[in-house]
């Protein structure tokens, strides 16, 4: 829409908009006001209104009037956040692409470091910690984070697949424009989009940086973020599993990594029917066997490795597809876990909801013929099933 940069930048920062009136100027704030001076060039600011109800469009026209380096996007209708995305990129003009959602917001000091790591390393991608920030101020480093560190130089996944544990958002990721379309990677319509796109990135990656430090404020607890909002539209993650195992089975069929993505769909599929806040409570039993019918479908013939605890054996009865010991063990979990800590209660009787998506990246998983048998299923309760 305006401002349009006379060089191509370094860095293109996308941002999609929609419903953030509250949070939309901090978010901007933090970007423009973070590029030091004299790299005005090497960053632009690409803000998609997503046809946003309320009056994040003309906040985004007065705040993109008179600023060089920032550009808007107004689409006409209501896309989703991948598509407005992808409208985003469609305008970026920088070799690199950084996501950045328009709740969050950059800590100081961040566009410098990213900047100067960029043209250090010159990687595919470059991975970002993050922490999370609750609504009472509380900041959190997240499960996956300790899995950034010691990394130095460039590396591959090979050589780190720790890595493929990291939180799976596009947002922790800055990714090069070549590099994106040499993949023919977009985002795909529909909630959990991040799955199709952020975990391919790191299976194709030659050079992977990884800058160790806090580079991102993801806020939680947001009314109408997707991890708090009860909806069907949670069934959407089966959809962007089968697209990310697609991509996979044609692109980089590899067993160690098909076992190791296998593990962690599952795992999220159980973070998301045990979450209190994501399903309603007669949803929960056509999630659970809509797991079950991936885990038959996909389970690698060489097995995978099992986690151990409580969350193995909720693998056990996904594979069983046997949803009354399931509900039983969950119940029983929420009960216990009422005696130990008294607090408030969800609607439907469980604790309330929580967000702990597992720190989890994409690899290859090549889909299979034939269902595994009964027998084999029941294997997995020796740890690694063969």
């Amino acid at each position: 829409m305006v401002n349009e940069p006379t060089h191509a930048p370094l860095l293109s920062i996308v941002v999609p908009v929609y419903g953030v009136e509250a949070y939309l100027y901090q978010c901007l704030e933090s970007i423009r006001a973070d590029i030091p001076a004299g790299e005005s060039d090497a960053v632009e600011l690409i803000a998609v209104d997503d046809a946003s109800p309320d009056g994040c469009g003309d906040m985004l026209r007065a705040y993109a009037a008179g600023r060089d380096g920032v550009r808007v996007v107004h689409l006409s209708s209501n896309v989703g956040l991948g598509l407005a995305r992808n409208a985003g990129l469609d305008v970026a003009s920088g070799r690199y692409v950084w996501f950045v959602d328009s709740d969050d917001w950059l800590p100081p000091g961040t566009i410098a470091a990213v900047l100067d790591r960029l043209r250090q390393h010159q990687p595919d991608v470059l991975m970002l910690d993050h922490l999370r920030v609750h609504e009472d101020g509380r900041r959190e480093v997240d499960a996956s984070s300790p899995l950034l560190r010691g990394i130095t130089g460039v590396t591959r996944l090979a050589d780190q697949p720790r890595l493929l544990r990291v939180q799976h958002t596009a947002w922790n990721k800055v990714v090069r424009r070549g590099f994106m379309d040499e993949l023919e990677l977009r985002f795909f319509p529909g909630w959990y989009e991040d799955i199709p796109f952020s975990h391919p990135l790191l299976i194709g990656a030659e050079k992977i940086s990884v800058l160790d430090r806090v580079c991102y404020l993801y806020r939680q607890g947001r009314q109408g973020a997707i991890t708090s909002t009860r909806s069907g539209r949670h069934f959407d993650a089966f959809d962007q599993y089968e697209r990310l195992m697609d991509w996979v089975a044609r692109k980089h069929p590899d067993e160690r990594l098909q076992a190791e993505l296998f593990e962690l769909m599952i795992s999220h599929y159980l973070v998301v029917v045990g979450n209190d806040g994501r399903l309603h409570p007669h949803l929960r039993r056509d999630f659970f066997h809509r797991a079950a019918a991936h885990y038959r479908r996909y389970l690698p013939t060489g097995g995978y490795p099992l986690p151990p605890g409580a969350t193995g054996l909720k693998h056990r009865l996904v594979g069983r597809g046997d949803w009354l010991a399931y509900s039983a063990l969950r119940q029983a979990h929420r009960v216990a876990g009422r005696l130990r800590r008294p607090g408030p209660v969800a609607a439907d009787g469980g604790s309330p909801a929580v967000d702990e998506e597992p720190g989890r990246r994409a690899d290859n998983a090549p889909t299979r013929s034939g269902a595994p048998t009964p027998e084999r299923r029941d294997a997995l309760a020796g740890g690694r099933l063969t």
